[in-house]
């Protein structure tokens, strides 16, 4: 539900844009290249990225404000004038850099969990291993956590997800294409690298990684592909504890929230429905032999990045070496940053924004939202295709929206948390008990509408359908998306499309099933949602026509929510920037019209070069398209840009009228 959570992309190859676009091709015929060849052929991606574009180039920046936060709160962090959250991350920092200490511990600090495994002699066993390793940050076989209901979404329920493949989708496990069965064989053969610098002897591992793979295969069998996991119907499935008890009689419900430290709930989202009908039978069915390999496999590998050297560099050699085609490892001070992101992300983010997000920026962003609500409030009421009752609805939902930018109104309270001197995995255990803790304690209560689903430091955004709110961190609202000195129409083209791209989420194929209050129904008349599926076929088949390289095309249904989102964004910016310049008129600058340098801006944000790997996992599981279509598909659909650069209709970035795709 959350978007740009991926901004991996689209492919350009270096040498190839050296020769083939070294003269970039006119507007009317490749935008994307018109406007970014230089740039691209003259950033090749870093060995240690898969990918490198403009999301890359403003969380290289981040992370250097970032770095010297933490450095600071660690060399600070006996100074009892040192703030609370500030000398947590400095120790959890210092616990990651200190490598020597980790080298020195091995899979010391991995034993209570390796013992809790080494423990399933029994089903009851096995529940107790599944709820500890919940709590530790394990999530094998499921996913669980805290989520506003779907039926009431002032309150919180439990939400149980599919979960616990170690290959990027389903069809890995079972697709007979050469190159998945190449990547099936080398993940065999990394389970069991990684089961030998557990301890194992090199048969044993062996014989463990095969049981690895027939269980995970089984559980792929009954896992939705990534298509499928976007539609709702798949999603929605609030039943009560009593209820869940029947879909998964061999779980053991109780056992497992006891394990979790928590009572049973009345009422359960229980997703994915027939993937937990299938886990109950492969709980059922699944021998203790085949769920100690797979769970000490899932815990290793969660727990790789905590452990020593040889742990990090196996679990790079195939995560990220093999399928995404990255070169080297980031630097270990990179490596700690993300670790320290996810422990306790938020209490380094008071100090981010105060180094990096000022109160003008956060005034200048809340009139951009403005301006973009204005404008979308304008454009549904001259709607020609939808009725009235379906517009009086979709305006209710519109003034209804949630806004947050920047960072929270309230800060996330860590005081419960404590870590450790000279003890990085566990601390990352403590600080994954604590969150998993603080989550399941929002069962049952009410919403808090003051939480935020990412930390302000964040290059992303999103909108939340059961909250209807659009979220935008400060981390995002930096060049070359925003900045207090840059020209208005390019403010608009870059992060005025972000804001407007997450507005239309609520709008989107998904969004457009919650009403006003986030509440999963039907708000449409029955002929406005066939028109807007028409509609939005037209869409899917436009994608579906797009190979980011040769060997795969996009899947228009699979990304057919995030081109919602880009078309409709981008129209709706456009017109922002509209009302935007009766307030304060711009002119020509640089030989461009305002109008010309709001699109220029909306294709420099999504400049990116991308590895081949890396595209077609993907193409494979990701909603979003690759970055060349979600520049130039919108722009091929309005007559806005077709005006703008004089783009004759017919050409290859002005569709013909009757092919043109119009939602909202």
């Amino acid at each position: 539900m959350k978007t740009f959570r991926n901004p991996r992309a689209g492919l350009v190859l270096g040498a190839l844009l050296a020769g083939s676009c070294a003269v970039p091709p006119p507007a009317s015929q490749d935008f994307y290249q018109h406007v970014n060849a230089r740039w691209l052929a003259e950033n090749p991606i870093p060995p240690e990225y898969s990918s490198f574009g403009a999301f890359h180039e403003i969380f290289e920046r981040n992370i250097l404000v970032l770095r010297e936060v933490l450095e600071d709160a660690s060399a600070r962090r006996d100074d009892p004038a040192l703030d609370a959250d500030l000398r947590l991350v400095g120790t959890f920092w210092a616990s990651g850099m200190d490598t020597a200490r980790i080298e020195e511990l091995g899979t010391l600090p991995l034993q209570p969990e390796l013992a809790v495994i080494a423990g399933v002699s029994s089903r009851e066993a096995l529940v107790d291993a599944l709820a500890h390793l919940q709590r530790a940050g394990v999530g094998a076989a499921f996913g669980a956590g805290p989520e506003a209901s779907f039926v009431n979404p002032q309150g919180q329920v439990l939400f149980m997800i599919q979960g616990g493949l170690g290959l990027p989708e389903p069809s890995y496990y079972s697709s007979e294409e050469p190159e998945k069965a190449e990547i099936r064989a080398a993940y065999v053969e990394h389970v069991k690298n990684m089961l030998v610098l557990l301890g194992q002897d090199a048969e044993s591992a062996a014989d463990d990684a095969t049981l690895v793979l027939a269980l995970e295969t089984r559980l792929a069998a009954v896992t939705l592909p990534p298509e499928q996991m976007r539609d709702m119907t798949n999603l929605v499935n609030e039943i009560s504890f009593e209820q869940a008890e029947t879909v998964l009689p061999h779980l053991g419900l109780r056992r497992w929230l006891r394990g979790l430290g928590a009572e049973p709930p009345a009422v359960i989202n229980v997703a994915t429905p027939t993937y937990f009908e299938g886990l109950d039978r492969v709980l059922a069915e699944g021998s203790l032999d085949e769920w100690r390999a797979y769970l000490r496999f899932q815990t290793v590998s969660a727990f790789a990045d905590y452990l020593p050297a040889a742990f990090e560099e196996e679990d790079f050699g195939f995560n990220r070496a093999l399928l995404l085609g990255e070169e080297e490892m980031k630097p270990r001070w990179k490596r700690m940053l993300s670790a320290t992101e996810a422990a306790a992300g938020e209490a380094a983010g008071k100090a981010f924004v105060a180094r990096s997000f000022s109160p003008r920026a956060k005034v200048m962003a809340e009139q951009m939202v403005a301006d973009l609500l204005a404008a979308y409030r304008e454009n549904i009421e001259t709607l020609e295709w939808m009725g009235p009752e379906t517009k009086a609805e979709a305006l209710k939902k519109l003034a209804a929206l949630g806004v947050k930018i920047g960072y929270p109104s309230k800060w996330k309270d860590y005081s419960g948390l404590k870590f450790e001197e000279g003890q990085f995995l566990r601390n990352a255990v403590a600080a994954a008990r604590f969150n998993t803790a603080d989550g399941l304690a929002k069962i049952g209560r009410p919403t808090d509408p003051t939480e935020w689903g990412m930390t302000p430091q964040t290059v992303n955004a999103y909108y939340h359908p059961m909250r209807n709110e659009i979220v935008f961190p400060a981390g995002i609202l930096q060049p070359p998306f925003f900045s207090e000195e840059m020209d208005v129409a390019a403010n608009y083209g870059a992060m005025g499309a972000v804001i407007g791209h997450e507005i239309t989420h609520g709008f989107d194929d998904q969004g457009s099933q919650f009403d006003a209050g986030g509440v999963f129904r039907v708000w449409w008349t029955e002929a406005d949602r066939a028109e807007f599926e028409q509609r939005a076929q037209r869409l899917v088949e436009q994608a579906d026509a797009h190979r980011p390289i040769p060997e795969v095309s996009l899947n228009g249904k699979l990304t057919l929510g995030e081109n919602i989102a880009d078309l409709g964004g981008l129209k709706m910016a456009y017109r922002g920037l509209k009302i935007a310049m009766q307030r304060s008129p711009a002119g020509e600058s640089g030989g461009l019209t305002p109008e010309q340098r709001f699109f220029r801006a909306w294709a420099v944000a999504w400049r990116e070069n991308s590895r081949p790997e890396s595209v077609k996992i993907q193409v494979a599981t990701d909603p979003h398209a690759t970055t060349e279509f979600r520049c130039n598909g919108p722009l091929s659909n309005l007559p806005e840009f077709a005006n703008a650069f004089g783009v004759k209709e017919g050409s290859p970035m002005a569709r013909p009228a009757d092919l043109r795709v119009v939602i909202w």
